[in-house]
This record gives structure tokens, sequence and C-alpha cells, in this order.
């Protein structure tokens, strides 16, 4: 049976409150474990911003959203003037949509800087693989969030980008059409379409991402932050068993947090009120008029936090595919010559490369670009087992290492500006080369990770007060 504390004789009512619910919920010892006496390292820098500012975004993307379906309608034939409605009859219902809209965008931007922080600080590494991977997730659900809210206001570019995305499915053999059917709910995007992408929306896909939210933090905190320096803050405590180098996270970096929150804010208001649409990226033109099944936009493109997963699957032609071919048989080849394996094992690789090559003859080249597209996310979950540098942070590994993350970077912002372009020869040839750098950057780095002169790690970390 368990044991009840008793509150002080002189404590105040609100003491006898808190004891009173700490008896029946463990108020007191989460607020402990995950703020007061969670302790994290004392040398946390601009790049440590983005974790809170993603969770910031998610409660104000909860909140717009329940405003917003209170006046919304899921039907096909009143979709686009609900929201219309909203942002015309609803008092504060234009800024309820505006914060919604420019938050969707906001949750990408601080998604992919949190993202890069962790690649450059190597928070993927030993013990956090898991943080990483509940993060993955988390990214795969916020793609699938989405792309199935921006069906919902019903407007040209919802309707042609989900028909467009939508038709990928049916390019997978033998279980495309049919999946594709299944997905629509009706031979062609219609109301079926629309209730579906509203339910996943608004239940399905929010309890997921809300429950990976959980897992990811508490992942973290079991495990603790990492840091700049990569050096981990549990292997120095003081006699009472409290890390060196380490700060309770509350109060320090809880007002930390208040200066992002506070600069994020400013930029997302000045979005909000002076440009929503930010030139038609955050909002497309097209989207201001009605769905219309019988009139085709001359440019379909997807919103600017996809396009650079679309350019991926638009570099896949059939001309793409021997580049391809040639790399696989020349992986093949490398693994065989370079690697220590047992003449079966070399049999099996070869038999495994002839068998992809001959797929790659076989199949469409629309599917191997579905393929590219969703590869080009799910080769993020492997990233903690494609390092191998000897040192996690991007400090003390060789300086050429650092051209390498910029490289990719601005290959990344080159193909996400591409995809939103229309199609060219120029743009298909750019997205090709594009999409051979952004997989050779993952698929090499076993090779590459180890290679140079690495610096010494501090055995503790380095921190300056200011």
């Amino acid at each position: 049976m368990a044991t009840f504390k008793e509150a002080p004789v002189n404590a105040t009512a609100a003491e006898k409150l808190l004891t009173w619910v700490d008896n029946r919920f463990p108020a007191t010892k989460l607020y402990n474990e995950h703020l007061a006496e969670y302790y994290a390292p004392k040398n946390f820098n601009f790049w440590y911003f983005f974790g809170s500012l993603a969770l910031l975004v998610l409660v104000i993307q909860i909140v717009t959203g329940i405003f917003l379906v209170m006046h919304y309608k899921p039907d096909a034939a009143l979709a686009f003037a609900s929201v219309e409605y909203i942002m015309r009859d609803v008092p504060w219902g234009w800024l309820v949509r505006y914060m919604h809209s420019t938050g969707a965008s906001a949750f990408f931007v601080v998604v992919y800087m949190h993202m890069f922080r962790g690649m450059i600080y190597g928070s993927y590494r030993k013990p956090r693989e898991l943080v990483w991977i509940f993060g993955c997730a988390i990214f795969l659900c916020l793609m699938a969030e989405a792309f199935m809210g921006y069906l919902l206001p019903w407007g040209q570019m919802s309707y042609w980008g989900a028909q467009v995305i939508v038709n990928l499915f049916s390019a997978i053999p033998f279980i495309g059409p049919d999946l594709s059917l299944l997905i629509r709910g009706d031979y062609v995007v219609s109301d079926a379409t629309l209730n579906r992408f509203f339910s996943f929306h608004v239940i399905a896909v929010p309890l997921v991402l809300l429950g990976l939210v959980v897992a990811h933090i508490i992942a973290l905190h079991e495990v603790g932050s990492n840091n700049p320096d990569g050096v981990e803050i549990k292997a120095k405590k003081n006699a009472a068993g409290l890390p060196l180098d380490g700060i309770p996270f509350h109060p320090y970096y809880t007002v930390h947090d208040v200066l992002g929150i506070s600069v994020f804010l400013l930029i997302f208001s000045a979005i909000i009120f002076f440009a929503p649409e930010l030139g038609g990226y955050f909002l497309e033109y097209n989207n201001f008029i009605p769905a219309d099944p019988l009139k085709t936009p001359l440019h379909i493109a997807p919103v600017w936090y996809f396009t650079p997963y679309y350019s991926v699957l638009r570099a896949i032609t059939a001309e793409m595919m021997y580049v391809l071919m040639a790399f696989v048989l020349l992986g093949a080849a490398l693994a065989v010559l370079k690697l220590k394996m047992s003449g079966l094992s070399k049999l099996v690789v070869m038999g495994a490369a002839a068998a992809l090559v001959a797929m790659m003859f076989a199949i469409d080249a629309k599917f191997w670009g579905v393929v590219g597209m969703g590869g080009a996310v799910v080769i993020l979950f492997f990233l903690p087992w494609l390092d191998h540098s000897e040192v996690k942070s991007i400090r003390y590994r060789p300086d050429w290492h650092k051209y390498f993350y910029g490289v990719f970077v601005i290959n990344f912002l080159i193909l996400g500006y591409l995809g939103v372009q229309p199609v060219s020869a120029l743009g298909e040839r750019l997205s090709q080369i594009g999409t051979v750098i952004y997989f050779g950057f993952f698929l090499l780095m076993p090779w590459w990770s180890r290679l140079g002169q690495f610096k010494t790690v501090p055995d503790r970390v380095t921190f300056a007060a200011h």
C-alpha cells in the first residue's frame, strides 16, 4: 500500500493542495525530473533554441487548429467557402487561419534547423540513437500532417497537388492502383478524399505525433542532452552526484529559451501581419481559387518544405536509371574488392546487385522516383550507423568536414528551389546532380567520416560565461 506524505502543520493552502495532488499524481516528481533537477550542459548555444521552438509551434498549431475546426466544413461543396467564411466573417478568423498556415511553414523551418544541429554536433550518436529515431519519426508525421492539411482549403493547388501525389502510389508494382484508390476513396480526388484527409489531419496523425513527441522527450531526458563539444557531462560529477558541467534546466534554460521564443514570435508576427503568403511560398496564389477538376494549373508544385524531395522524384528519369545502375554495380564491385568477405558472401553481393539492376530495367522509372523520394527521408533514420567518425561534434573533426556539411545544405536548398520551378532541361539536370550529391553524402559517410586529422576532444565542456 502506498504511503501518503503529510503537509507541514504551518503549510499554506497551496502547499497543502500540492501535497494532496502529489499523493495521487507525481506532479512534483515530474517537475523535478524534467525541469528543476534535469541537468543540461552549460554550453548550449544558438542552435539549441529550436527544440523549444518546435514545441511552441506544435502548441500554436493545435490551438489554432481547434478554432479552425469549429467553423470548417469537410465537404467538397462547402470547404472553400467555409475557409472564406473564416477569413471574412468569423471574428479574428483571418488571424487564426494565418497563424495556422504560417505555423505550418514555421514548423518545418525550426525542425530543419533542429535536425541540422543534431547532424553537426553528432546528437544521433550513442547513446542517443533512439532520440534521433523518434525525431525522424516526428518529421515523417509532420510531412503526413502537412500534406493532408494542404488539401483541406480545397483550392486549385490543394486539389491538383493531392491528385499528383496520390497518383504516385499507383506506380508501385502490383498493389499501386488499389493503394491509390484506397487513399483517395474514389477514382479521383473528391469529397471522399477530403473526408479521409480531414479525419487523419485532425485526429489520427496528431495523436501519433503527440505520442512521438513525448517519447522523444523521455528518451532525451533518460540519456541527457548532447552539447556542442559532444562531451558526456554525466562522466564528471561532484560529491553530490551532480554533473560538474551541467546546470538545472529550470530556471536557467527556461529563461534562455524565452529569448529565442521572443525573437521567434517577433518574426512570426511580422509575417502574419505583413506577408502571410510570403511571396506565394507559404500560401500559393492558385490556392485562393476554388478547386476545379476541369482546369489544371499551368505549374503544379508542392509547398516549399516538400520541394527538395519533389526534386528527387522528378530527377529519376529513364536516363537517370542508367546512372543509378552504374552506381549499384560500382558499389557492389568496391564492396567485393575492398571488404574482407568469404567467396559465398561476394557471390551474394554481386547476385543482389545484378537482381537490383534487373529490377531497374523491368520496373518503370516513375516507381524508382517514388522510391528515391521516400528514400531521401528514410535514409535519415540510419544516420547513427552511417557516421563512423572518431568524434561526435563538428568542432573536433577535420575542417574539410565542415565544407561537406556546407555543400550538403547548399545542395538541399538548390533542390528545394528547383522543386518550385517549372520542368526544364537545365533544371532536370541540376536536380539529378543534386540527387546524387544528397544520397552520396549519406551512403559514402561510412568512408569519408573516418578520414582526416581529428582534433583532441576535451575532458570537460568548453564554456565561457557571458
